[in-house]
């Protein structure tokens, strides 16, 4: 078996089918998850583009209500459909657009019936390889793995994949079983839109990868959409709240006296001294957290009343 990047599991077969068996076991309910029509998955892809899905789904029984094929599409009047667009603040008009061109490229170009891989799916106009990959995955069950931000953030998290397109578009390649893309790539995309979000929610989800996931492991969240954190310990954000718990057990203390308690490293002239110190203080008085007062030989801090 090859050697993936990141800490990709040995027993592949398991990961898959605790993804699948998760997903088919309960999901979010679209429409357009209950139908392998292409033109309906064309349309409910290109709308999801700049809209909430929540959203899109009355927007989307709109439109289809309307124009139900791309024959009934390539029919309409353009401006109809830009002004459909429009109505329901579905993002940039051009799509509206895109869609009337692609219907009649289908009819013309395809005698009405939908290419079904990507390649041939991204020649239909404003149609790129993610809309493609997705139109032959949910509707012909024949496309690629889907590598979205949402993906990506699954990928990091549960198996260490390094922040690289290369070594994304490889592990997922490879964890998708062979001829399910439809099933498989609706199931990680919903992994990272319920238990996987930027705020993950991995125990309240059933994350079904818990038990591989690195991030569940070393409780460390980051992603290439989630920004590291800094580290707690040491931090400016620490150090302020344990000025504020020292100064809850004292009436008032001057910086000398106060610094050694919020850090067993204070020195007045040293690195973590007074001025650290000053600069600390000053700026929880701006938050009106404590008080700050000028002492016989110091600066004098407590906590506002």
């Amino acid at each position: 078996m090859t050697e993936l990047p990141g800490a990709v599991p040995e027993n592949r077969d398991a990961v898959q089918r605790a993804l699948i068996e998760w997903y088919e076991a309960d999901h979010r309910s679209f429409p357009w998850r209950e139908t392998d029509d292409a033109y309906e998955i064309l349309v409910s892809e290109v709308m999801s583009q700049q809209t909430q899905l929540g959203r899109v789904v009355d927007a989307w029984r709109e439109f289809l209500d309307r124009w139900p094929d791309a024959e009934a599409l390539a029919a309409a009047d353009q401006s109809d459909v830009v002004a459909f667009w429009t109505a329901h603040s579905l993002g940039y008009n051009n799509r509206a657009k895109y869609l009337h061109t692609a219907a009649n490229q289908v009819l013309d170009d395809w005698d009405g019936s939908f290419p079904e891989t990507p390649a041939e799916l991204q020649e239909l106009h404003g149609v790129g390889p993610y809309t493609a990959n997705a139109v032959a995955s949910f509707a012909f069950n024949a496309g690629d793995a889907v590598v979205d931000t949402n993906v990506k953030r699954v990928l990091h998290r549960a198996f260490d994949v390094p922040d690289d397109d290369a070594a994304f578009e490889e592990v997922a390649g490879a964890l998708m079983p062979d001829g399910r893309s439809r099933v498989w790539n609706n199931a990680i995309m919903e992994l990272g839109g319920v238990a996987c979000e930027k705020t993950p929610a991995c125990d309240a989800a059933g994350c079904p990868w818990r038990e591989w996931c690195e991030a569940y492991d070393t409780g460390d969240f980051t992603a290439p959409d989630v920004p590291t954190q800094p580290d707690f310990e040491g931090s400016r954000r620490q150090m302020r709240g344990r000025v504020v718990n020292v100064l809850g057990e004292y009436d008032r203390l001057a910086l000398d006296e106060l610094g050694p308690r919020v850090r067993v490293d204070y020195s007045p002239d040293g690195e973590y001294g007074r001025e650290w110190l000053r600069g600390l203080v000053e700026d929880l008085a701006d938050d009106g957290l404590v008080s700050v007062e000028d002492g016989e030989e110091s600066l004098v801090v407590g906590l506002s009343e």
